[in-house]
Formats: C-alpha cells, sequence, structure tokens
C-alpha cells in the first residue's frame, strides 16, 4: 500500500527512535481517515497499514488511541474554530464588511476545512464527550460573532440573533455540499449582507471579496 506522508523533506525532520514517520504523519493520517471513513475507522493497525509502517512506531508519539483523538479535536478547535473567532474580531469599518471577513475565513480552504468540520460533527452523534467538545466550539464562534454585530451597535438581543442566522446559515450552506461555483454563490452577495446586517453593503466591498475569491485553491 502506498505510504501517505505529509512532510516536505522527510530526511531532514527528525524521527523518534528508529521510526520511518513522524508524529505528523501519524496526525495527518488519522485526519484523513477520519475525513474519509469517520472515527471508527481512525485506529492504530489501520493508519501503520496505510503508511507502510509497524503499528509500535505509534507508540514513539502517542499513549493510546485515545490520545491520538484528543489531539485531532485540539487541532480541529486550534485551526476551524480559531478561525472563525478571528475573522470576527478582524477590524472593519462597516458590519457588512467586518461579515465578508468571517466568510472568507469560512471558504478559505488553506483556512477552515469543511470536510473535517463535519467529520467532528458526525463524530458527535456518537460521542458524548465530542458532543460537549463541538457544542463549546459553536458557542465559542456565535458568541464572536455577536460581540462582531456588538461592536457596530446591534442591541444585544437583535446582535445574537444576527450571530445565529448567519452562523448556522453558512453550516447550513456547506451541509447542503451545493456543486455551485464560487462565483454564482457570490452573485447574490449584496442580498445575503443585507440579510444578515440590515444595512446594503458599500460596491467595493462585494467587488473585493469576489476578486478575492477568485485567488481560492479548490475546496476541501
Amino acid at each position: 500500500m502506498d505510504t501517505t506522508l505529509h512532510r516536505d523533506d522527510p530526511d531532514k525532520e527528525p524521527l523518534a527512535g528508529n521510526t520511518r514517520v513522524t508524529r505528523e504523519d501519524w496526525i495527518n493520517t488519522a485526519h484523513e481517515v477520519l475525513i474519509a471513513h469517520g472515527v471508527e475507522q481512525v485506529k492504530i493497525l489501520g493508519l501503520a497499514e496505510r503508511m507502510s509502517v509497524s503499528r509500535s512506531s505509534f507508540y514513539w508519539y502517542f499513549k493510546s488511541r485515545q490520545d491520538l483523538l484528543d489531539v485531532l479535536l485540539d487541532e480541529w478547535m486550534s485551526t476551524n474554530t480559531a478561525v472563525v473567532i478571528e475573522a470576527a474580531k478582524t477590524p472593519a469599518p462597516t458590519i457588512t464588511q467586518a461579515v465578508c471577513n468571517v466568510f472568507a475565513g469560512f471558504v478559505d480552504p488553506a483556512r477552515f476545512n469543511t470536510k473535517l468540520d463535519f467529520a467532528i460533527r458526525d463524530w458527535a452523534r456518537r460521542d458524548a464527550k465530542v458532543r460537549a467538545v463541538l457544542e463549546r466550539s459553536d458557542a465559542q464562534r456565535i458568541g464572536a460573532l455577536e460581540a462582531m454585530f456588538a461592536r457596530f451597535e446591534y442591541a444585544p438581543e437583535e446582535a445574537l440573533a444576527r450571530a445565529r442566522i448567519a452562523y448556522y446559515m453558512q453550516i447550513g450552506y456547506n451541509d447542503a455540499d451545493l456543486d455551485e461555483p464560487m462565483a454564482t454563490r457570490l452573485t447574490l452577495l449584496p442580498e445575503y449582507l443585507h440579510a444578515y446586517t440590515g444595512v446594503r453593503p458599500l460596491p467595493e466591498e462585494v467587488e473585493r471579496l469576489r476578486d478575492w475569491s477568485k485567488t481560492l485553491a479548490a475546496p476541501n
């Protein structure tokens, strides 16, 4: 079976003991399996076979399978969840530009891994601990959006309602997995922004996001 390694220069990366792969290799391969097949298939032996290494090398880096699963959750929180929070905090002159910043964070595959997000949500249906982590993540994301609206002097209840609308619409849009080009999606951008904020966006805000979207890589 072909190996699944993700190192730019594996010969120069330090390895533990006599292992042929790094800790990052195990994590990256586990991510791939989680997304493609679900958490039930994230097993030490299966990962080792995918990388053509001995399963014993796993224990140079992790105490147990649960240790690896905890790392996957932590990394998801420090990437996908952090992206939404940081995007919502990005300074903006208008609320419509602020929402554009959040949208850009969601749709940039280099920053937000949509497939991983839904793999975690699927996992949460089977594991109460993961469900609690997911609920904490959703609360943090919505809280960041709520604070964003509050910065533009929306009343507290309205800020929360608009934050929830914007967030759950994006999550639902991702879940629908529409085969829709970004250019087509953005034809309705001015109306989306108006619906989210109650404010008409500036033409240059719309054009700036449309121009930026043309630089995106293929979605993950």
